[in-house]
C-alpha cells in the first residue's frame, strides 16, 4: 500500500510539473543585467526584450544589478529560482574572464547556468587621438617600439575588456604601453579625445560616433570579421597580428535547475526574435550583429573563451584594484 501512494505521490508531482511548464510563461519575465543602464549590456537586453515578449506572450523587464564587474547580478541570477522567471544576459567579461579576475567568484559560468543562445557581438575597435602619426595598426605597432614605455593605454578599468584585449595586443604585437584605467569607458574616451592618453581598445558601440564625427581615428576593429557597421575598416587581423580576434558576446542563460522544456521554450523565443528584421537593424545602428547558437554551441564557446582571457589574465599578471 505504501509503495502504490508513493507511485501516485509521485505521479501527481510530474503531473503538476508538466502543467506548469505547459502553462509557462503565466508571469512577468526578468531579465537581470549585471551592469548599469545605458552601457552596451543594457543596450542589448533592452533590444531583445520587446521581441522576447511578444514570443512568450508575458511582460519582459530588465532588472539592473550592476557591480563588481557583472559579478554580482550574475550570482543573483544563478541562485534564483530555476522557474523560468529570471534569465541573465551573460557576456564575455561576467562570464569568460571573471574568473581568472576573482578567486572566490560567487558561481560558475560553466556549471551554474542553463545556456540558451548567443544574443550578440560586438567588436572593439583600436582608436587613437588624431594627433598620433599612425594611419594603420603596422605603423602604430612601430610607433610604439620607437617609443617604448611612452604610449598610454586607456581602459574603462582593470580587468575590463578594454584592458585585457589592449594585453592581448601586445603580446601578439611585442609592445609595451602603459595601461591608465579609468572608473568606466565614458571618461577614457573623453581623454582619449582630448589628448590625455594615446589609444583605446574601446567598444564598437560607444566608439563609433566619435570615429564618424572625426574626434578619433579607428585603425581597426579586433573582430577576424569586418564590422557591419564600418565595413571599409581592416581587422587586426588584416593588419598583421594573424588570428587576433577580440569582441564583446552575449547570451541568455537561466539558473541549471530550470526545467528543460522551459529552457528550450526560452531558446525557441530568442531564436525567432534574434531572426527578425528588426532585430538585427537594431544592432548594426549600433555596431553589432546578432549571433544564433544551440545550448551545446553556447557552452562550447564559454569554454574557449575562458580558457583563452584565463591566459590573457595569467601571462599580462593582470591585478584586480
Amino acid at each position: 500500500m505504501k509503495n502504490h501512494l508513493k507511485l501516485v505521490s509521485a505521479v501527481l508531482v510530474l503531473a503538476v510539473q508538466a502543467t506548469a511548464m505547459a502553462a509557462y510563461p503565466e508571469k512577468t519575465i526578468r531579465i537581470i543585467v549585471p551592469y548599469p543602464p545605458g552601457g552596451n549590456i543594457d543596450i542589448t537586453a533592452r533590444t531583445i526584450a520587446p521581441g522576447l515578449s511578444e514570443a512568450l506572450g508575458q511582460s519582459v523587464v530588465i532588472d539592473n544589478r550592476g557591480g563588481a564587474g557583472g559579478t554580482i547580478g550574475s550570482e543573483l541570477a544563478a541562485k534564483s529560482a530555476p522557474d523560468g522567471y529570471t534569465l541573465l544576459l551573460g557576456s564575455t567579461g561576467t562570464l569568460a574572464s571573471s574568473p581568472a579576475l576573482y578567486p572566490k567568484l560567487g558561481f560558475d559560468p560553466i556549471k551554474d547556468f542553463a545556456p540558451t543562445s548567443l544574443v550578440s557581438i560586438v567588436p572593439l575597435v583600436v582608436v587613437i587621438h588624431p594627433s598620433i602619426p599612425a594611419r594603420n595598426v603596422k605603423e602604430f605597432i612601430a610607433l610604439a617600439k620607437a617609443r617604448p614605455g611612452r604610449i598610454t593605454m586607456a581602459s574603462a578599468g582593470s580587468g575590463t575588456s578594454n584592458h585585457l584585449t589592449g594585453e592581448l595586443f601586445q603580446s601578439e604585437a611585442g609592445i609595451k604601453l602603459i595601461h591608465v584605467p579609468y572608473k568606466g569607458s565614458g571618461p577614457a574616451l573623453i581623454d582619449l579625445m582630448g589628448g590625455q592618453v594615446d589609444v583605446l581598445f574601446d567598444q564598437l558601440t560607444s566608439a563609433i560616433g566619435h570615429i564618424r564625427g572625426g574626434k578619433l581615428r579607428a585603425l581597426a576593429v579586433t573582430t577576424l570579421k569586418r564590422a557591419t557597421a564600418l565595413p571599409e575598416l581592416p581587422t587586426v587581423n588584416e593588419s598583421g597580428l594573424k588570428g587576433f580576434d577580440a569582441s564583446t558576446s552575449t547570451g541568455i542563460l537561466l539558473p541549471v535547475a530550470t526545467p528543460r522544456d522551459i529552457v528550450s521554450k526560452v531558446h525557441v523565443s530568442l531564436i525567432k526574435v534574434l531572426r527578425l528584421p528588426a532585430t538585427r537593424e537594431s544592432f548594426a545602428r549600433i555596431g553589432a550583429d546578432t549571433l544564433e547558437s544551440s545550448p551545446e554551441e553556447f557552452t562550447r564557446f564559454l569554454r574557449e573563451e575562458i580558457a583563452k582571457w584565463s591566459k590573457v589574465v595569467r601571462d599580462a599578471g593582470v591585478k584586480l584594484e
